[in-house]
Formats: C-alpha cells, sequence, structure tokens
C-alpha cells in the first residue's frame, strides 16, 4: 500500500462489500459494518478522495451489444519518443478498450473488442496500422474470459 495512505479495517470491510456489488445501498453496508449510513457516505467519499477507489460503473456485456471477437494487440513503435503521440491516436478507436504501457517485447498492450473477424481486420487495416509511429503490431484472439476479478481487499 502507498506510504501515507490510511485505510482501517472499517475501509476494508467497506471496500470488499462494493467491490462486489457496486449497487450495494449503503444501508445495507452500513448494518453490515455496524455504523450509521452518514458513515459509510463519509468513508466512501474520503476513499474516493484519496484515489482508492476511482468510480464506480456498469459493465456491458460486449457479446450481448454485439461485439463477438476479443483480442489483444502488442505494438512495436518506430521510436519510443512516439509513444505519447501513438497513444493518443489509439484513443479515438472506439473498440479499443484497454490500452497499457509495457515492458518487455511491446511498447504498448491494447485489448479491443470487435463486432466479427472481419470487423476486427477492418480496424486493423483501417485504423491501426495508418497510425503513425507504429512499426508492426501482433494480436492475440481470445477465445474465451475465463474470469476477471477485483483485487481483495487486505
Amino acid at each position: 500500500m502507498e506510504p501515507g495512505l490510511q485505510i482501517d479495517n472499517l475501509d476494508r470491510k467497506i471496500l470488499s462489500l462494493v467491490t462486489k456489488n457496486a449497487r450495494i445501498p449503503f444501508l445495507e453496508v452500513a448494518r453490515e459494518c455496524k455504523v450509521s449510513g452518514a458513515a459509510i457516505h463519509q468513508r466512501i467519499q474520503r476513499l474516493m478522495n484519496i484515489g482508492v477507489i476511482k468510480g464506480s460503473e456498469f459493465i456491458l456485456n460486449p457479446s450481448k451489444i454485439g461485439y463477438h471477437t476479443c483480442a489483444f494487440m502488442g505494438i512495436f513503435l518506430k521510436k519510443a519518443s512516439l509513444f505519447d503521440k501513438v497513444v493518443q491516436m489509439l484513443e479515438q478507436v472506439p473498440e479499443i478498450v484497454e490500452c497499457h504501457y509495457t515492458t518487455g517485447q511491446y511498447a504498448i498492450f491494447i485489448k479491443i473488442y470487435a463486432k466479427s473477424n472481419e470487423h476486427l481486420k477492418r480496424i486493423l487495416h483501417d485504423k491501426l496500422q495508418s497510425i503513425p509511429g507504429i512499426s508492426s503490431t501482433e494480436t492475440i484472439i481470445s477465445l474465451d474470459e475465463s474470469f476477471k476479478r477485483q483485487l481483495p481487499v487486505e
């Protein structure tokens, strides 16, 4: 944990409950934690202010909205100094849902959703291969997401 970041056992219990269900009512969290609803509200607000909680969101099921192909792509850059410009251009591609600055073989690693393999091919050909600064890419298609989870709060 980051130095100076004060998280006590009540914070941990709150985080454990809200990461399992972001829509859990504060009063239910308060009952579980044996404190007032106002205390829960204040704690969650503080956890957001110090950056422990980044927000809450509704998570869409990609296949239910027509995106049946998930792929990961490693991106090689012509020069490391082009990173910021390339990321700005990648950000303009709505099918890219994650972008990571990485060590190892690739400079950038992205996650893409496409409606089909044909759609993925069009994204690669029409959008990504035309970005100046990218020297080459390597694509890995995901056959299935076995699991995805939040980190445990310790």
